[in-house]
């Protein structure tokens, strides 16, 4: 592997910013001091920002096909408009896993979590497309099969009548076979490729592919990811089904723990927010669809005075709808100043960047190997021109990163020590030939009638307590 010596890069410090060369050997950060002899290629630092990369740690990249389709709806009938209209062959996750890899990458991400639609009957082919589009492009790549095994009306709160409900296309056993054939096929983790258990989320999942999950999870070492209590309508479920909080399920099935990260954590209270802290698991905050979907606003204050690790993610490209993680980055942050009017519990532009490197590898159980920049982790970095006419004029480097609009600012990001975004161009993927493709392969779509949502409308207006027609 070709090494590198990144010459005179900012870098933070506890009270400002030094100036350093960074090594890079063997994929790994090997040297950071003021003066170093260079070593392998060379690459200009001056007037530049190096950061550790960051993790959009929760997103459903198969959902770029359906990228600004839906019209203002509530979760549960937004995903009856997206379960109609879902990817229909394993080129098109390919090609959206490459897409969500680039976005990533270039708004400073250097590993993604993809909590990934898999198509019912192709299923293992679904992940391997995915996992070859997040090789290609050279992203590090924590691949999470979105697994459930009941139907999506089930996920709406009956409001105490009667409802039968059609069996799901995989029982739990079924799918639990499953992953155990993508473990075994696609987890690599020397590779940059990451299998994760991932169930839908307790709405949708039984007690048996929850104990299956952790069992998997707990033989193979691998990370555990799911939704929680995103919407009001999964707080009333939880109340109707468990008789207890979502949170509180998850605790008596043991899926919680330091190599659990939960999407959304919208609806939760004290208590729960004491046992996400007691059992070490981690928040990603989806500030941005939970806007579009009118979900709510996460109490993240409240979670990191309590000491929840806390973390963020782009979502997916129909409820955000972008990749741009310093987009999620900057809203996840300020939106909160809303919430709560002592300034001193606000997020730093530091604090953002740490929460979206350091907080994202923690929640991955991968703080030793990736999130900060320290000799002896991997180098995944990022380099960002401060040059950049969107981070001008100079003032505060990480302020502007956070707090600003960067565009087309990472001049340069390595994953695993490998070069993949040089002088702002991908090294990997060509991205003219990419969106060639991706237009090619889709339709302007402004008409169209989904009869899943419109069979479910009116029970959910119901059991919302919405009225009128």
């Amino acid at each position: 592997m070709t090494g590198y010596t990144i010459r005179q890069a900012w870098i933070a410090s506890e009270t400002g910013y030094d100036t350093v060369d960074v090594q890079i050997e063997g994929g790994r950060i090997a040297n950071i001091a003021p003066q170093l002899d260079p070593v392998g290629t060379v690459v200009d630092g001056r007037d530049k920002l190096l950061l550790p990369g960051f993790v959009n740690a929760h997103t459903h990249s198969s959902e770029l096909w359906q990228r600004g389709a839906i019209l203002p709806y509530p979760l549960e009938l937004w995903l009856a408009e997206l379960y109609d209209f879902a990817p229909a062959d394993p080129e098109q996750v390919y090609l959206s896993a490459i897409g969500t890899a680039v976005e990533t990458l270039l708004s400073g991400g250097t590993t993604v979590v993809d909590h990934l639609t898999i198509m019912p009957g192709q299923e293992l082919e679904t992940i391997g497309a995915a996992v070859k589009g997040y090789r290609e492009a050279g992203i590090r790549a924590f691949v999470a099969p979105l697994i459930q095994d009941q139907s999506l009306p089930s996920s709406i709160p009956t409001g105490g009548t009667a409802q039968v409900y059609e069996p799901y296309a995989r029982t739990a056993q079924e799918t639990l076979e499953m992953m155990s054939e993508a473990i075994a096929q696609f987890h690599r983790p020397d590779d940059g490729i990451y299998i994760v258990m991932a169930p839908t989320g307790p709405q949708l999942c039984s007690d048996e592919l929850f104990a299956g999950c952790n069992e998997l999870s707990d033989r193979h070492g691998l990370c555990r990811h799911t939704h929680l209590l995103e919407s009001k309508a999964q707080k009333l479920l939880a109340e109707e089904k468990y008789g207890c909080t979502a949170v509180e399920y998850l605790k008596r099935l043991e899926f919680l723990g330091p190599r659990t990260s939960l999407a959304h954590c919208v609806w939760l209270n004290d208590h729960d927010i004491q046992l996400l802290a007691a059992t070490k698991s981690t928040v990603v905050h989806n500030p941005l669809s939970n806007l579009r979907l009118g979900s709510g606003i996460a109490p993240i204050l409240k979670y990191r005075q309590a000491g929840v690790n806390v973390t963020f993610g782009c979502d997916g490209s129909a409820s955000n709808d972008s990749q741009d993680l310093l987009e999620a980055i900057k809203i996840g942050s300020i939106l909160h100043n809303v919430t709560d009017f002592d300034y001193r519990h606000w997020i730093t532009p530091r604090q953002a960047v740490s929460m979206a490197a350091l907080g994202g590898a923690t929640g991955l159980g991968m703080q030793d190997q990736i999130g900060s920049l320290e000799v002896g982790k991997l180098a995944d970095l990022v380099l960002y021109d401060l040059t950049s006419l969107s981070l001008l004029p100079r003032t505060d480097p990480i302020g502007l990163l956070v707090l600003g609009r960067p565009v087309q600012a990472v001049h340069s990001a390595w994953v695993g020590g490998r070069q993949v975004i040089a002088d702002g161009n991908m090294t990997t993927v060509n991205v003219h030939q990419l969106r060639q493709e991706l237009f090619a392969r889709s339709q302007w779509d402004v008409d169209r009638q989904s009869p899943t949502r419109d069979a479910l409308e009116a029970r959910y207006r119901s059991v919302m307590g919405l009225q009128g027609d």
